[in-house]
């Protein structure tokens, strides 16, 4: 008996495990936020996207889509319907006579609720 008890234990250990991930994710939004989201991404097409209610953000490489939604409606208060995440290759770029590269980029477009806004600019 004593075997079958030590398994039954490993089992719940595993259990544990598989739901700590979960409690982590769903934790502290500021601090999801912190760990997921680096800046809006703000070109002139991601602008003229923000007319059909579709936001761009710079995200962390390691960051899942359920972390990037909850980031977005725990600081912006808003409901996302949908996200795009894609992988940008880091490009290289040639100074003088020496190579380097850019940085790799991940970044996710949001599809936001109809009706619900983020404000990225400001009036003065």
């Amino acid at each position: 008996m004593a075997v079958i008890e030590e398994k039954k234990e490993e089992k719940k250990t595993i259990k544990k495990v598989a739901r700590k991930s979960d409690i982590i994710v769903i934790a502290d939004n500021s601090e999801i936020a912190c760990k997921a989201l680096i800046e809006p991404w703000i070109t002139e097409k991601t602008h003229a996207a923000i007319a059909d209610n579709k936001y761009t953000f710079k995200v962390t490489s390691g960051a899942t889509k359920k972390q990037i939604k909850m980031a977005i409606e725990g600081v912006y208060n808003v409901h996302v319907e949908k996200i795009n995440v894609v992988n940008l290759k880091p490009k290289r770029k040639a100074y003088g006579r020496y190579e380097g590269k850019k940085p790799s980029i991940r970044k996710a477009t949001l599809t936001l609720k109809k009706g619900d806004k983020i404000e990225l600019f400001r009036g003065a």
